[in-house]
């Protein structure tokens, strides 16, 4: 049960300031809370200790820390980032009492079904204002993209760009993203806007798959590479979740996986590895998520095997060179005329390859989303399938017989995820 809210009855706007903390009390207790903005601080009033002066705004999120509930402050300043993380108690008397004293002009409370917007005029008077979300895909009426499950976090009515990730962070300048000073290099721009729109994809899934309650988590990232994602994944839960995380990167070429490892030693990094090895024989002993981003043809298929059999509760996967299918197409009437151009049937061939790979993993029992991510570095794919694992199982009959139905009309043979899942019993042969 959440504590009650300060007595108010003093204050000529108690009946909105009590209706917005009654709304964010409810939106905690049924686990619906996506974010709280508190934005245009007004002063007076010190934020979180001796912190106040100069911070833009503060994006409040509900957080479990050693199995207790605990909300997670990000305070937003010119030049900086502060995480503060504090009792559920605690944390809620501090909003009350910035929103009773005024000390920001408006607060945005999203859930998945509203936005609720608490707002202070110029002579101070309060108003609460309830309607649906800004953005029609963070409530989960559409496809989702990247930019959708940003907003998600960001705020559909704050649209200055929000990092989840600090420049200041070590890791950054080893990577060469930042120079010794911390600033960002030029021409790293495009890899940092990745590295952040990546995190903010994979923290609006860790809020509403199974982990999202679980203190210790063990991601692998498959074809890591020199780890620009690898190394955000660690410092964001590590440093800014404060999580007991464990990440492994898995990177094929040698060079690659040593220069990595350095880093790891000269940072003294805990909880993070880097192995060379191929998702195809690659057996970790437990992960909770699998990562594969930029893996070619079936090394896809098998990455999201490995973690549907491994039980992954997300798996997060960016394919490309989608080589199997294609020789197996059928141009069925009347696609055939369409088809006859080989830029349409590479077309058709990967939106069928995702698209069957989305079907088989709800089949195995995952919340499964297809959408647009920026562009990867050297490459113009910029597909996403992320999958959570479901809570509870459900009959996967009706989308079995889709599967077959689309096999059929396109003379599909043979896919590779299919294939290992039923060698390995988690589809039916």
């Amino acid at each position: 049960m959440l504590p009650a809210m300060t007595d108010l009855s003093t204050d000529p706007n108690a009946p909105h300031l009590t209706r917005f903390d009654a709304l964010l009390r409810q939106a905690l207790a049924d686990q619906r809370l996506l974010k709280l903005m508190l934005v245009a601080y007004q002063g007076g009033q010190p934020v979180i200790d001796e912190i106040g002066a100069g911070v833009q705004r503060i994006m409040v999120r509900a957080v479990a820390l050693k199995g207790q509930p605990q909300l997670s402050f990000l305070l937003r300043y010119p030049t900086k980032d502060i995480t503060k993380n504090l009792p559920l108690a605690e944390g809620l008397a501090l909003i009350a009492g910035w929103l009773a004293a005024g000390a920001f002009r408006n607060a945005h409370l999203h859930t998945p079904s509203e936005e609720v917007q608490l707002a202070f005029s110029k002579k101070g008077k309060a108003s609460v204002r309830v309607g649906k979300p800004s953005n029609a895909e963070a409530a989960g009426r559409g496809p989702v993209s990247a930019e959708g499950m940003a907003e998600a976090l960001a705020g559909g009515h704050n649209r200055a760009k929000h990092r989840l990730l600090e420049l200041s962070r070590p890791f950054l300048h080893e990577l060469g993203v930042t120079d010794a000073s911390g600033q960002l290099i030029p021409a790293m721009s495009r890899k940092w806007k990745q590295i952040n729109k990546f995190i903010e994809v994979f923290a609006a899934a860790l809020a509403r798959s199974p982990l999202a309650e679980q203190e210790r988590i063990h991601v692998v990232d498959f074809g890591s590479g020199k780890g620009y994602l690898t190394f955000a994944i660690h410092d964001w839960l590590r440093h800014s979740m404060q999580r007991d995380a464990r990440v492994t990167g898995v990177e094929l070429r040698d060079d690659l996986v040593q220069l990595c490892q350095r880093v790891i030693g000269k940072l003294q990094l805990e909880g993070m590895d880097y192995e060379q090895g191929d998702v195809r024989d690659y057996h970790p002993a437990d992960l909770n998520v699998v990562i594969a981003l930029h893996a070619c043809d079936i090394a896809t298929d098998h990455a999201i095997h490995l973690g549907i059999r491994a039980g992954a509760e997300i798996i997060l996967c960016s394919p490309c060179c989608h080589k199997e299918v294609r020789p197996q197409l059928l141009s069925p009437h009347p696609l055939r005329p369409i088809l006859q151009h080989g830029i349409h049937l590479g077309q058709e061939a990967e939106m069928l390859t995702d698209g069957l790979r989305a079907l088989l993993l709800d089949a195995a029992g995952y919340d499964t989303q297809v959408f647009e991510f920026i562009s990867l570095e050297h490459t113009n794919k910029n597909k996403m399938i992320l999958a959570v694992k479901r809570a509870k199982a459900t009959s996967p009959e009706v989308v079995i017989r889709q599967i077959a139905d689309i096999k059929a009309f396109y003379g599909i043979q043979a896919q590779c995820l299919e294939t290992l899942l039923k060698a390995d019993g988690l589809l039916p042969a």
